[in-house]
């Protein structure tokens, strides 16, 4: 009989273990020198795409051409959310604790299409969602899963929400027998994952309902939501979902969840509470006020690895009802079935993967290697540089806070007197907005982002960078009146 062919195996274990060590030393070296790299990558389109070879490699190369790419190419090519002056879109904190769990989730390699072929995967995940609903105070009513991002949570949560209102309606003509159009119920606050979700759950874009808010605070109204229902189901239409937002994207705002709570229950519909960013906060008891009511939601869903630091991706779904996301979500093929169905959480019933990562051990080291009270305190801390910098900006002739400060994002605008002797306004204030902004953010010294609120642009600075201290937000805001103030 022929030997089989032999073939080059590639990496064994001891030169991995080689160039691993090399690897954590790079990623080391990397964290402890980003302060000192601008914030923004100074380079445009298609320069880094430039740097790299066309064609792909002909013959093994060792990892000390990686790492030089790294630091030649790479790291001069990404924008850098750790960095302690980033203060654009949401903490994106990846806790080297957390990088420890995720390189042993790849190094085993599990794979996660049914509790038999990863009995811990699946137990560890059911035990660190569990902590982290009761570390963030919800009952035992609910049950976690882990999904990558909080598109896919608001997804499945529509898509669950969808087959309750059809009672089931996937099990026979689908979508397309449903006599009454669903409906969607929102804010033009809500994230933009919100919509995409709705539409692809078969939602049409004229039956995404986008509910009034309250022009102080930007809060869904509860009389308005009322309202809409009411005149929905008044016309022929059928209420499926509210999706409630808890900490905005644009200016972290709260919508009132126990009056909306309450009209969802009195009309049967889905309730889905989109904590993504401020989630982190309920790790905090004196934080867990602003999602009062939650308990009357149908799911939640929050990211650590957003604020709280845990390394991306990382987002956390919270049902009441499992059983119904089994239901509408189950697949059950011969050749995945076993001896323990039934016995067993089967997280591929509960959303679209069949297999997943064992994206639980990024939290298992998180928690345990930096400790609870070590993140909350970390949060209390940009909480205060938060309020820190309202007051100086409240403070200062020609700049206002244009929305509530709940938690640890900052909105300002600069408003100077123009040439006619009133405040600018409109394209000008406008103008002068993004003006600034973009030499802000192209200046390397520190990142922020723009958003529209009232129809006209100002800027978010979102704190929680795990590097951020308050010598850093007071830099910041040196630079906003340096570059503002002309």
């Amino acid at each position: 009989m022929a030997e089989a062919p032999s073939y080059d195996r590639g990496m064994d274990t001891e030169s991995f273990r080689a160039a691993g060590h090399e690897l954590i030393d790079w990623i080391a070296d990397y964290r402890a020198s980003v302060a000192e790299r601008p914030v923004k990558p100074p380079v445009g389109p298609g320069e880094v795409r430039g740097a790299l070879p066309v064609e792909p490699p002909s013959s093994v190369e060792g990892i000390e051409a990686l790492l030089r790419d790294l630091d030649e190419i790479v790291v001069p090519g990404t924008t850098m959310v750790q960095h302690p002056m980033h203060f654009g879109w949401f903490p994106s904190n990846a806790a080297l604790s957390s990088v420890l769990g995720d390189l042993a989730s790849s190094g085993l390699g599990a794979l996660g299409i049914s509790w038999e072929s990863a009995p811990a995967l699946t137990e560890v995940e059911e035990v660190v969602c569990d902590w982290l609903r009761q570390l963030t105070g919800l009952s035992d009513r609910w049950h976690g899963s882990i999904n990558d991002t909080a598109s896919s949570s608001t997804f499945v949560a529509l898509l669950a929400a969808r087959e309750r209102a059809t009672d089931h309606g996937q099990t026979r003509g689908g979508l397309v027998a449903e006599t009454a159009p669903l409906v969607v119920y929102t804010t033009s606050e809500a994230h933009s994952s919100v919509r995409k979700a709705s539409l692809l759950a078969g939602v049409g874009a004229d039956d995404l309902r986008l509910v009034e808010v309250d022009p102080d605070d930007r809060s869904m109204r509860p009389d308005a939501l009322e309202a809409a229902i009411t005149a929905d189901v008044a016309a022929g239409r059928r209420p499926m979902a509210v999706v409630a937002s808890v900490g905005t994207t644009g200016t972290t705002a709260f919508d009132p969840l126990d009056p909306i709570a309450r009209i969802c229950a009195a009309h049967g519909v889905w309730l889905h509470v989109d904590a993504a960013m401020a989630g982190s906060a309920m790790l905090l008891p004196e934080c867990r006020h602003l999602w009062h009511g939650v308990e009357g939601a149908d799911s939640v869903s929050w990211n650590p690895h957003k604020w709280m630091g845990t390394i991306l991706d990382c987002s956390l779904l919270y049902v009441t009802d499992p059983e119904h996301l089994v239901r509408v979500f189950s697949t059950n093929p011969s050749y995945l079935r076993s001896s323990v169905d039934g016995e067993v959480t089967q997280y591929r019933d509960w959303g679209i993967p069949l297999g997943r990562r064992f994206r639980a051990l990024k939290l298992w080291f998180h928690l345990r290697l930096d400790g609870i009270e070590a993140i909350r305190a970390r949060l209390r801390r940009d909480l205060a540089n938060a309020q820190w910098l309202a007051e100086q900006v409240r403070a200062a002739p020609d700049w206002e806070v244009v929305a509530p400060v709940l938690l640890q994002t900052v909105c300002v605008r600069h408003r100077p007197i123009g040439p006619d002797g009133v405040p600018l306004d409109g394209e000008a204030l406008d103008t002068h907005t993004t003006r600034w902004l973009a030499e802000l953010n192209d200046s390397g010294v520190a990142y922020a982002t723009g958003s529209v609120l009232d129809g006209r642009w100002m800027v978010r600075v979102s704190i929680g960078v795990e590097s951020t201290e308050r010598h850093h937000v007071e830099a910041l805001w040196r630079h906003l009146r340096e570059l503002a103030e002309v």
